[in-house]
């Protein structure tokens, strides 16, 4: 597996203050990457929830997670995109810049 960067400091933070908490959202992170899909496909499918959600962080989170898989911006694109047919125009504007807030570009 590869290895995943660092969580925010505000993260971890929060996880020193509430390790029960931390251990319960660990569990539920294992238990839904359990079964067929491979690990990319995970992640491309968590950062799309993330996007229709609006979740900024989970988004920066997933886009992180996906370059340290070794996912491509090209391929972090292509979710934003297919997101617009769902979710609408102005908030697939803000998960792009939301994506590249972690890419570095824009």
């Amino acid at each position: 597996m590869t290895d995943l960067p660092s969580p925010p400091a505000a993260f971890v933070r929060f996880t020193e203050l509430h390790p029960g908490l931390a251990a319960a959202w660990e569990s539920a992170g294992v238990a839904g990457r359990d079964g067929p899909l491979d690990p990319d496909t995970v992640r491309i499918v968590k950062l799309g929830v993330a996007i229709g959600a609006m979740r900024e962080g989970a988004v920066h989170a997933s886009v992180r997670k996906a370059l340290a898989q070794g996912i491509s911006s090209e391929t972090l694109d292509q979710v934003v995109a297919i997101a617009a047919g769902t979710i609408g125009f102005p908030a697939t504007v803000a998960a792009h810049t939301w994506v590249h807030d972690v890419l570095g570009e824009d």
